[in-house]
């Protein structure tokens, strides 16, 4: 009885089991190629039960789908081929790609992931650490860095961009100076630490009377212990700088407009910075909230990242009817028409007209009848002429005409002559 609530003690139960992670399977030196002949030491590093279990192995090695004598928590490796561990009630390990080079040149690049914002090291290494001499590094075939002798490529923050194929060339002195030799060319990845965040609305802050949205985000779950700060943006003015909480509440927008907001996440030291697209905030009142006045949150609309929001205001609105009094040859505003001549045609009731159209409609009447009291004045002005050029063709005044001290007086804006005696 005692032996069997030994074993019930010491067992590891399924619920135990499935609350394990992985463990994690280190390698020093940290480069995933080496020389034929050379030895890297592999570490597994996990959950261990107690020496008291009556089970004392605590570590499994796995050379592809081979499984290695060794039960230690670090053993040494010369093979190539993919390495894992797994540790008791635990699932197995990410995999450790080891190869092993018989060239003169080797590049050698970290066996980690590396991730954005973190510095990417690669070392270009002759033969049993022989000098290399006029050394060239090569990303996907085009040469990004040269040094006179031996010496490591550092990108001191790597970006999605550094992805991609490496290789570097160089000569060495065995014993006289070498042709340029290549290493093999090796594959790189730069892992994503987190998405683009996006800017979502997620409910109205009644106490503090606005709009509460959220900053949303997900980092990697190798790195999910990376603190995050955010900052929030209305067009290109920020409204709260980088801080460790996620949410902001918006003051609640005015009646006439569309504001839109952006935010941004950022790691500590800003090595990493991304933002999220545009998220427009519909004012109380607006055409937008009209349809469901009684939503509490407004409606929002994301935008394209990397767009700039189309418009930032809403049309006017046309709140009621122009009142129109029916008065002939008299418009809406009072302007009143010659007899026989109607207003132009105005634009339609349901577009209301802009400052431009109200001008033109305001000036128009006033230009009619400047020009019919020019035209007037005109035909004025030429019977006058036309009198003294030639006296015969108006005979009825003919004898006023020939009296020596007459002169013609015209009144303007009349088409009467009057004779004045001296």
């Amino acid at each position: 009885m005692w032996a069997l609530t030994a074993l019930l003690l010491l067992v590891p139960s399924g619920g135990r089991a499935a609350t394990l992670e992985k463990p994690t399977l280190s390698l020093h030196p940290p480069w995933t190629t080496i020389f034929k002949g050379e030895r890297v030491t592999l570490h597994c590093d996990g959950y261990h039960p107690p020496l008291l279990e009556l089970r004392p192995i605590s570590t499994l090695w796995y050379l592809g789908h081979l499984l290695l004598p060794s039960h230690k928590k670090s053993i040494e490796v010369q093979t190539p081929g993919v390495y894992r561990c797994q540790t008791r009630g635990a699932p197995v390990s990410d995999p450790i790609h080891l190869s092993v080079s018989n060239d003169w040149l080797i590049l050698q690049v970290p066996y980690a992931a590396v991730f954005e914002g973190e510095p990417l090291v690669m070392r270009c290494r002759g033969w049993y650490d022989k000098v290399v001499y006029k050394l060239h590094y090569y990303h996907d075939g085009k040469a990004v860095r040269y040094f006179h002798s031996s010496a490591n490529y550092t990108v001191p923050q790597a970006r999605a961009s550094d992805s991609g194929r490496y290789q570097c060339s160089g000569t060495m002195r065995i014993p006289v100076e070498s042709a340029p030799m290549f290493s093999s060319k090796v594959a790189v990845t730069v892992q994503e630490l987190f998405p683009a965040p996006v800017l979502r609305v997620t409910g109205r802050a009644e106490a503090r009377g606005g709009v509460a949205v959220r900053c949303e985000t997900r980092l990697h779950p190798q790195k999910r212990d990376t603190p995050l700060q955010f900052a929030f943006y209305k067009y290109s003015r920020p409204v709260r700088r980088f801080d460790w909480g996620a949410e902001y509440t918006v003051r609640e927008p005015e009646v006439e407009e569309l504001e839109s907001y952006w935010c941004e996440a950022a790691t500590a030291t800003r090595s990493v910075r991304k933002r999220s697209p545009w998220l427009q905030l519909a004012g109380r009142g607006s055409p937008l909230d009209l349809a469901s006045t009684s939503a509490p949150i407004p409606q929002a609309a994301a935008l394209a990242p990397g767009n700039q929001p189309l418009s930032f205001r809403k049309p006017p609105v046309s709140r009621s009817a122009l009142s129109v009094t029916s008065v002939p040859n008299t418009t809406s505003l009072g302007l009143q028409f010659p007899a026989g001549r109607a207003p132009t045609a105005g634009p339609p009731a349901c577009a209301p007209p802009t400052p431009l159209e109200q001008s033109a409609g305001t000036l128009k009447p006033d230009v009619d009848l400047l020009l019919q009291e020019m035209q007037l004045l005109k035909g004025l002005l030429s019977r006058v002429v036309l009198e003294f050029k030639e006296p015969q063709a108006f005979p009825e005044h003919k004898e006023t005409l020939e009296t020596p001290t007459s002169r013609f007086a015209v009144s303007p804006g009349t088409r009467e002559t009057t004779v004045v005696e001296s």
